[in-house]
């Protein structure tokens, strides 16, 4: 069996827990707390595990050999000793972890079905692999919300193939839902290390424990996360590769500096009105996509690249998102923006473009001198599930960006046909610091019979009603504190 049919095969199982009242996202947060024990118990058979990370007991022999409501209640009770684990790591991701289930004939036939699988296929993929591809099944089904926290894979290699993250780099992504973006760099940079074995001792135990860090506020993706980095090698601190905690709030000031920031930042605004709670800002906004952009610009180092996913609505903003743009262009050379085509968002049909961007210093002045955009929006398929995203959508945006991670390789404008166009500093701030900038004429959005889906439209409705919302909200609560006179 392949890995595509393996995942099928397990996104099937829902079907089993439906009696039970399960939803797709609680399924999936019930299986995969079955699969790391299954996982586990398959690694340390095959050798991969030089000892077992389950304590006996807690093991998927503990689970086979039971049946009925033994059964029920010995998950119930592994689950509770995993979360008090002596393994920090382990403990992380159990932490607060509970069954849904409540038929007992449920659970024994998910261990059954697990216990089939064509694990040796499996393995020989990368159990990893096999885990994003759930991740993946997940996000594609609408119905489970799942879309809003993860980011498509062709999308983020196609950024680390640009950013080419290198060892000895610390890497953050500061909103890391399920840590693709991690992920991949740790995959990028095995792949130009010998799986890390041209490496010597000292720089292994860095790029598995200290070169990664990730920041997620949501429990239960947390763990979805901390499972990923582990199949797939990544240990970090005692805390593990994502840390737990709200990035627009004390926990995210005290992140480090970083030399690369890989980010999808969640869309939307903090509801009521609230933004961030951390005072290190400088200007403050309920726009959280705003607001984690100064939390990246203000913790790269100097020197660090980054590129980051956001909503157009962050680019043509006015007001404090032209005042956070024109700061981000002060301390940063914008090299490149990438305008996105839409539908490849499951949950979201928001449109959205990727910045590139290298640090110069936090008291520099005028880095920007003129930025390229990339308009892979126009004319664009529509994707979906007829028509799924792929890496090699991006070879001609790759090839035009050039070899230079910091954006500095010799480009050609394209002119007013093409789709790689440069715009001076001087040009951008003319239109008010706006980076939404396009120029083709996109025949797809003329065809109203080509329209989004009317969920779709609703949700961009909404997007850009939140964000103006929110500005409102700014403006009256400084009116309140008497800020304008």
């Amino acid at each position: 069996m392949s890995n595509n049919e393996i995942v099928q095969k397990l996104w099937n199982l829902c079907d089993v827990l439906r009696d039970d009242g399960i939803n797709y996202s609680e399924y999936v947060a019930e299986l995969v707390l079955l699969l790391f024990i299954k996982m586990e118990h398959e690694n340390a058979q095959s050798g991969v595990l030089s000892k077992h990370k389950l304590p006996e007991g807690s093991r998927w022999t503990d689970l086979t050999d039971k049946s009925g409501l033994n059964l029920l209640n010995h998950y119930r009770a592994t689950l509770l000793s995993l979360s008090q684990s002596t393994d920090p790591l382990i403990a992380a991701i159990y932490a607060d972890a509970q069954t849904s289930l409540k038929e007992p004939r449920h659970l024994e036939q998910l261990v059954k079905n697990l216990d089939g699988i064509d694990w040796f296929s499996a393995k020989r993929d990368g159990l990893g692999d096999l885990y994003e591809g759930l991740l993946q099944k997940n996000a594609s089904e609408t119905k489970s919300g799942a879309g809003q926290y993860f980011t498509p894979r062709p999308l983020i290699d196609s950024i680390i193939h640009l950013i080419k993250p290198q060892h000895g780099e610390t890497i953050q992504d500061p909103a890391a839902g399920t840590a693709g973006f991690l992920i991949a760099a740790d995959a990028y940079i095995k792949s130009h290390t010998d799986n890390l074995y041209n490496l010597n001792a000292k720089q292994q135990t860095f790029q598995r424990n200290k070169a990664f860090l990730g920041m997620e506020l949501v429990s239960s993706t947390r763990r979805l996360a901390l499972m990923n980095c582990m199949l797939h090698g990544m240990e970090g601190d005692d805390e593990g590769v994502v840390h737990i905690g709200n990035t627009l709030g004390n926990a995210g000031a005290a992140l480090p500096r970083a030399n690369i920031i890989l980010s999808n930042p969640p869309f939307g605004t903090a509801k009521g009105g609230g933004g961030p709670t951390r005072d290190d800002l400088t200007y403050a906004t309920s726009n959280k996509q705003l607001a984690f952009v100064q939390h990246i610009v203000r913790h790269l180092k100097d020197g660090g690249r980054a590129a980051v996913v956001l909503p157009d609505n962050v680019l043509f903003e006015a007001g404090v998102g032209a005042d956070i743009r024109r700061d981000l262009m002060n301390k940063c050379n914008l090299h490149t923006i990438l305008r996105l085509p839409t539908g490849i968002f499951y949950a979201q049909g928001v449109k959205t473009n990727v910045l590139f961007f290298t640090k110069v210093s936090q008291a520099a002045t005028d880095s920007t001198k003129q930025v390229w955009v990339y308009d892979l929006r126009a004319n664009a398929p529509k994707f979906g599930k007829r028509t799924p995203l792929l890496r090699e959508y991006f070879a001609e945006f790759e090839t035009a960006y050039g070899e230079a991670a910091e954006g500095t390789s010799k480009r050609v404008d394209q002119g007013e046909i093409g789709r790689f166009r440069t715009f001076s500093r001087k040009w951008v701030k003319a239109r008010g610091d706006s980076l939404d900038i396009s120029w083709l004429k996109d025949e797809s959005a003329e065809d109203a019979t080509d329209l989004p889906e009317p969920d779709v439209l609703a949700r961009e409705v909404m997007d850009e009603l939140n964000g103006a919302l929110g500005e409102m909200t700014a403006v009256l609560l400084s009116l309140e504190q008497g800020d304008f006179e």
